[in-house]
This record gives structure tokens, C-alpha cells and sequence, in this order.
């Protein structure tokens, strides 16, 4: 079995964990969102890692994260809440994988997968800093920090 058939054979159960996961972490935007809503968020996000590996293209990943940067930023989600998901996602992947395939498959499959999610996080992170200093942040009064104790 290839890395794309496994990948598409685990789907529901990789999908099921990373969910449960992600709601063990308590991150609470997604624990609002609901269980339906975080399953769909989370399979989309499977799909496209799978879409990636099997094509070999960036492309459909980098999109996606750049919208849902905009669209979690508007709602007020902190980038760390984002990349928690990618996060889970990845690291149920890892140990899928580890457990299942054969060692000499490890380096390509682990590179694969890592890839594509990693450059989704790459892109998230980027846009996401992008919208947060277009925004007016208050400054810091540093002067007590130069001006010596007392």
C-alpha cells in the first residue's frame, strides 16, 4: 500500500483522533465552534493534506491556510489556537504512520505529510502576522525599564 492509499483507507479514524485531540487541548474558540463544526474544520484540513501529498503541490494548502488566517483572525482566534490544529493533525499523522508503514517508508512519508502541513502553518503564519501590524497595537512604556530600579 502506498502512502496516498493509507492515507485514504485511515482517513475517518485519523480525522476522528485529531478531533479528539484538539478538544482535549481546550482550545476555546474550537471547543465553541461544536464537535460538528471542528470534525468538518479538521477533515478539510485532512483532505487537503492528502490532496498535497498525492499531487505534489503546495498550492490548494498555502490558499487554504491564507483564508482561514483571515477568517480566524476576524473571528479573534490567536494564531497559537490555528496552529494547534495543524499541530494535532500532524502529530496523529506521525503516529499513524510510525506505527503502520515499514521503516524504509518513514523518511519519504513523514517528509511528505510534514511538508505539506508545514507550509500550511508557514502560510498561516505569515498572513496572520500580516493582518495583526496592520492593525493599531498600544505601544509600551519602556522607560522605567531604562531608567534604573528604585
Amino acid at each position: 500500500m502506498n502512502l496516498h492509499e493509507f492515507l485514504q483507507s485511515n482517513a475517518a479514524g485519523i480525522v476522528e483522533e485529531a478531533c479528539q485531540a484538539l478538544t482535549r487541548s481546550q482550545v476555546k474558540h474550537y471547543q465553541q465552534a461544536g464537535p460538528e463544526h471542528l470534525h468538518a474544520r479538521i477533515k478539510a484540513l485532512y483532505t487537503l493534506t492528502v490532496r498535497g501529498v498525492k499531487e505534489r503541490n503546495l498550492g490548494p494548502m498555502v490558499a487554504h491556510a491564507d483564508a482561514i488566517a483571515i477568517e480566524r483572525y476576524t473571528a479573534g482566534f490567536d494564531l497559537w489556537e490555528v496552529q494547534t490544529a495543524f499541530n494535532v493533525l500532524e502529530e496523529v499523522l506521525w503516529q499513524r504512520l510510525l506505527k503502520s508503514l515499514p521503516a524504509d517508508q518513514y523518511a519519504e512519508a513523514l517528509g511528505l505529510v510534514s511538508t505539506v502541513l508545514g507550509a500550511g502553518k508557514d502560510a498561516l503564519a505569515r498572513k496572520y502576522v500580516t493582518l495583526a501590524s496592520k492593525s493599531k497595537a498600544p505601544s509600551l512604556d519602556l522607560h522605567q525599564l531604562f531608567t534604573g530600579g528604585e
